[in-house]
């Protein structure tokens, strides 16, 4: 799979805010789809379960089975890898472009 294609799965995983939440719920520590399910009781667990198999499918989950639980790991090297890509690129021209505001304000006060 090339990388773009990579990344549209992952944005497209990213775009529902279900999908969103639950991979907040995994930042602290693995969990169960089980207490997932628990998690959203708005939802039923073919639901969550959808979710999941998309986060899975982006490569935002690892899933590993111990006995009958099954384990939802967080996989942040997507994320990252879109970081690294997009938003580090726009975020230093940002702060480029905000030194130099500041600069000018400081400047400006030195004048008055």
């Amino acid at each position: 799979m090339s990388s773009d294609a990579k990344n549209d799965n992952v944005f497209k995983a990213l775009a529902h805010p279900t999908r969103r939440l639950l991979l907040d719920r995994l930042k602290e520590a693995p969990e169960t789809t089980g207490a997932l399910c628990g998690q959203f009781p708005d939802l039923d667990r073919c639901t969550v379960m959808q979710h999941l198999k998309v986060l899975e499918a982006a490569d935002l989950i690892i899933v590993k089975r111990a006995g009958r639980e099954r384990w939802n790991h967080l996989n942040s090297m997507p994320i990252k890898e879109i970081h690294d890509r997009w938003i580090s690129q726009y975020a230093s021209h940002a702060i480029s472009i905000l030194d130099k505001l500041k600069g000018d304000m400081e400047g400006e006060r030195g004048r008055s």
